[in-house]
């Protein structure tokens, strides 16, 4: 036990709403400055740490604020030079709190009702500043569930603020409205954040989600690689809403697994601009990546491909001399094509059925789509190679059906996110504006299409599609100019930037954006047995349709997934 001067123990349980200190100073743009103590013997800069919350009561309002910054104070600045007979207990007791004392930097965000427990009124953006020596107060649980919203179909839990057990929820509308970026370097736990996001967004029916998945950790089961443990996948937890597609089902039936659909790719479908986004991938000049687009022009959109790796050593010269293309790029993109695209056993001449068409059909009817690349998980080529194949004819597909529906002949296409890993490779600054994947990000949100993007280098995508990002969950960053890059065109970024660079390698995440009122710290859900069984006690709770459903609709759904 350990007393201070009036025998108090200063390590006895805290207060639930105690009052930390007084506004001394600030302003709403560039944060308040918070004097702690007051009188009060309990709170020292050890209490207070960086991302939690307080409410200050002004005299007409009260304010929800994050604390961004800690640091210590003196009215005498003889003390740190000079600091005699501080060794005295009782001495440092009477300095401490007077000459010497804790200030805290807080952001105001949000003015709450000024009365505890008022349902009438709801928390909005502030737009002014509590007055000097208003009291502030450590947050309640009632605070923040006000703030957050409780845990329904439109509210997902992702976690809990930073030393307190209420729940942070994300309002799954908003979420799927616009892009969602996931950022952290690696080791941070990216992978078991977009787990939590998926479920959330399987859960509230929202929309539907197509994922990329690089390394096979989302389909039937995944690893943790802290423990060496396999976790749940979302086959797993939802085998009747989710459908797994494989470009390699060998590797799926080792894992335990069998695919709904085994993908096969022609030659027929891969056009010009998938190359191009190669182009780094396959170490191919400006000039080889452009050649495609004559060969296409030479022998049809359908067979130049086929065509061309059918010709050999002296064709390739005097193809190149009719093309009016450099001999020596047309053959590097020959030998290019032929050794490195012709190692995948996907991909072949003519395909079984198409994929693109396929994975669209379990989309409409609800369904969650989870294609795993198994063996080409490592192979980046591979991965960039079909995810932007697919996502374009997804994207041709879904406008077609969009403006079928604005012309009133159907319904608007059920909103899906597509989930990309590694998404710089395919939104860096030099192709991200012709990409599939850019024009999502800054135009399909009106075609109900968005992205969820994954990297641990957001300072190499294109700070265009950066801006598009609606919701952003951060994980630790230890680069400057990832940091920079992912709070972009944020309000309050200088205070943010603390933040990010204080969170824990491990289960700590800071989220802001348009699925939450205000920026937040959250100590994320664990994904574990506790996380399974959350899950089967919440899904007899689930709605059981499809959002906007009819009756009819629903009846023609669950027999369509019957036969």
């Amino acid at each position: 036990m350990t007393l201070n001067s009036d025998g108090i123990d200063l390590h006895r349980e805290r207060p639930v709403n105690e009052v930390l200190g007084l506004v001394v100073g600030g302003s709403l743009g560039q944060g308040l400055e918070v004097k702690l103590g007051g009188g009060n013997t309990w709170t020292t800069v050890e209490d207070v740490k960086v991302g939690s919350f307080v409410t200050i009561r002004g005299k007409r309002s009260r304010f929800f604020c994050v604390v961004t910054d800690v640091s210590l104070g003196g009215s005498d600045p003889r003390l740190k030079h000079a600091p005699a007979g501080i060794q005295d207990p009782l001495i440092a007791d009477i300095v401490s709190g007077t000459i010497a004392y804790g200030t805290i930097s807080v952001l105001p965000t949000l003015t709450m009702p000024n009365i505890l427990g008022d349902q009438s009124q709801v928390p909005v953006t502030t737009k002014t500043i509590p007055s000097h020596f208003s009291s502030v107060y450590t947050a309640t649980e009632e605070d923040v569930a006000m703030v957050f919203g409780e845990e329904d179909n439109k509210h997902f839990w992702i976690g809990n603020p930073l030393d307190m057990d209420t729940k942070v929820c994300l309002n799954l509308d908003e979420l799927v409205k616009r892009s969602i970026g996931v950022f952290g370097r690696s080791g941070t736990g990216k992978t078991f954040l977009t787990r939590l996001l998926l479920v959330g967004i399987l859960q509230g029916g929202q929309a539907s989600s197509l994922i990329f998945d690089m390394h096979s950790e989302y389909g039937w089961s995944g690893r943790d690689a802290d423990t060496n443990t396999m976790v749940k996948g979302l086959k797993q937890l939802f085998p009747s809403q989710v459908s797994t597609f494989t470009l390699d089902e060998e590797h799926s039936r080792r894992r335990g697994s069998s695919a709904d659909e085994v993908v096969r790719i022609g030659y027929s479908d891969i056009e010009p601009e998938d190359i191009e986004l190669l182009r780094e991938t396959l170490d191919l000049s400006d000039v080889a990546a452009s050649a495609c687009y004559n060969l296409q022009r030479e022998f049809g959109q359908h067979n130049w491909m086929k065509e061309f790796l059918n010709r050999q050593g002296p064709d390739i010269i005097e193809l190149a001399s009719r093309l009016n293309v450099q001999p020596q790029a047309m053959a590097s993109l020959h030998n290019r094509l032929s050794t490195r695209l012709g190692r995948f056993d996907f991909l072949g001449e003519k395909s079984s059925f198409d994929a693109s068409a396929k994975i669209i059909e379990h989309l409409e009817r609800g369904k969650h789509v989870v294609l795993e690349f198994g063996k080409y998980g490592n192979n980046l080529t591979a991965y960039i190679l079909i995810s932007n194949l697919l996502t374009r004819r997804i994207h041709n597909r879904y406008i077609e059906i969009k403006d079928a529906a604005d012309g009133g002949q159907g319904r608007d296409p059920r909103p899906v996110v597509i989930v990309i890993e590694e998404a710089h490779k395919f939104l860096n600054p030099s192709v991200g504006s012709q990409t599939i994947f850019g024009i999502i990000a800054r135009e399909m949100r009106k075609y109900n299409v968005t992205l969820m993007v994954i990297d641990q280098r957001p300072s190499a995508i294109d700070s265009e599609v950066m801006s598009q990002i609606g919701t952003r969950l951060t994980c630790s960053l230890d680069n400057e100019r990832d940091i920079d890059a992912v709070l972009s065109g944020v309000s309050g970024s200088r205070h943010l930037r603390g933040v990010i660079s204080r969170l824990e390698a491990k289960q700590q995440s800071l989220i802001f954006g348009d699925a939450l009122p205000m920026p937040v710290v959250v100590h994320t859900r664990s994904y574990d047995e506790t996380f399974y069984s959350q899950l089967e006690y919440g899904s007899s709770h689930m709605q059981s349709t499809v959002l906007g459903e009819t009756s009819a609709e629903r009846l023609e759904r669950e027999i369509n997934e019957l036969f």
